[in-house]
């Protein structure tokens, strides 16, 4: 069973046909779908068939309930603590070049406590995913600790993702060191950005070290693995394939090279599609 702890919220992702125009209107495609790192990790997980489950926060709101029904239909088990605040929303506006900008409202997801949490969801994890979302603010980060603390006592192991160059910067990118370096991760997944902000060679943090390039690939123990060329629709969610993508075959017993050859084949095949989900 691979386990992750985070995000589940709502995805709006706005893509304008041209410059927006200050205080008028831009012709757009805009659509509404679910998103949140953990959440996309698996979905990504489970459309590659390994059983997966998500432990999230998340509003007692028709939103919410939508959102965890759709997990639930991809054949992802989802574990929802419901709460009073909102689920949470991001926006996610693509531009003209493809680079993507967010505006996240991240609502119930970081009230979750380690009060909410049932050892049982973690006890089976061969691995738990963590995104660094998780980590970031207070109560969902000691809640993260907690489960990490009962998946290490049951012989799993951990994948962290960095998740965001600027939530490192006001984290602080020494204390992400610190707290990196005593949760000895298995495997740690960086963009360029991460891990220029966090500044600490990543294999000094982890066995594993991934590095993502984006369209240009990755690069596994100074192995470089080139991205096919494609078409590139929507780079939403794409590190979410990549890590989902990786992990699964790293648990079978690929090579980290060779799982980085699949988890890059499985992001280029996710930028065709319109959403951070497999369709």
């Amino acid at each position: 069973m691979i386990v992750s702890l985070g995000d589940l919220v709502m995805d709006v992702r706005i893509v304008p046909q041209g410059p927006l125009e200050p205080d008028d209107d831009t012709p757009a495609s805009i659509t509404i779908g679910g998103g949140g790192q953990a959440a996309n990790f698996c979905a990504w997980s489970a459309a590659l068939g390994e059983p997966a489950r998500l432990v999230t926060r998340v509003g007692d709101d028709d939103t919410g309930r939508r959102l965890v029904a759709d997990l639930e239909s991809r054949g992802v088990e989802v574990r929802a603590v419901w709460a009073a605040e909102p689920t949470g929303v991001i926006a996610v506006l693509v531009g003209l070049d493809g680079r993507r900008t967010m505006a996240t409202q991240r609502g119930a997801s970081v009230g979750l406590r380690p009060d909410d949490l049932r050892e049982a969801w973690f006890r089976d994890a061969t691995l738990l995913h963590v995104p660094a979302y998780s980590l970031f603010v207070e109560p969902i980060a000691s809640a993260t600790r907690a489960a990490i603390t009962v998946v290490r006592e049951a012989g799993g192991m951990l994948a962290i993702d960095l998740s965001s160059a600027a939530g490192l910067r006001a984290f602080g990118p020494a204390r992400m060191a610190y707290v990196l370096a005593r949760m000895k991760p298995e495997v740690l997944f960086a963009t360029e950005a991460e891990a220029a902000t966090l500044a600490v060679p990543l294999e000094s943090l982890a066995q594993v070290p991934v590095l993502k390039l984006g369209a240009a690939g990755s690069v596994v123990f100074g192995h470089t693995i080139p991205a096919p060329e494609v078409s590139a629709i929507d780079p939403t969610g794409a590190g979410d394939a990549f890590a989902a993508a990786f992990c699964s075959a790293w648990l079978r017993g690929a090579t980290p090279v060779e799982s980085a050859e699949r988890a890059v084949h499985a992001a280029s095949r996710s930028v065709m599609l319109a959403g951070a989900r497999p369709s």
